[in-house]
């Protein structure tokens, strides 16, 4: 008997390179598919939690709505319900601006600071 044709046929360079890379997409499938599994999993139960934040914004809206009212109210009889109205106005509206002023230079941040745009830009520290 001849020793060659009794060792089973190996197979090719391009068989083993074809076989790795069809092992390597469907690597890549599952991973990709388990990440998005997970990914659904994790929205689907933060979904009601998030629904209960908006509720409770909501709600938490509508209790200070009825406190700025009651505001006014307050000090209606003291000054008369059209300037208590603007009162309380000018007082929401002036802590509405602080908050507008500091919201946006922390978004500014975004965008990175200075010395983060230095660096990016290639320039050294001083």
């Amino acid at each position: 008997m001849d020793m060659q044709s009794s060792r089973p046929e190996e197979p090719s360079i391009g068989d083993l390179f074809g076989r790795l890379a069809d092992d390597a997409k469907a690597y890549v499938r599952a991973e990709a598919d388990l990440c998005k599994a997970i990914a659904l999993h994790r929205l689907g139960a933060a979904r009601n939690g998030a629904i209960a934040l908006v509720a409770a914004i909501l709600l938490l809206n509508a209790a200070l709505v009825t406190l700025v009212v009651c505001f006014a109210l307050v000090l209606a009889p003291a000054v008369g319900p059209i300037l208590a109205g603007l009162i309380v106005f000018a007082a929401i509206a002036a802590i509405s601006l602080l908050l507008i002023l500091y919201g946006a230079s922390r978004l500014k941040l975004l965008g990175g600071d200075e010395e983060e745009r230095k660096v990016i830009a290639g320039e050294k520290k001083p």
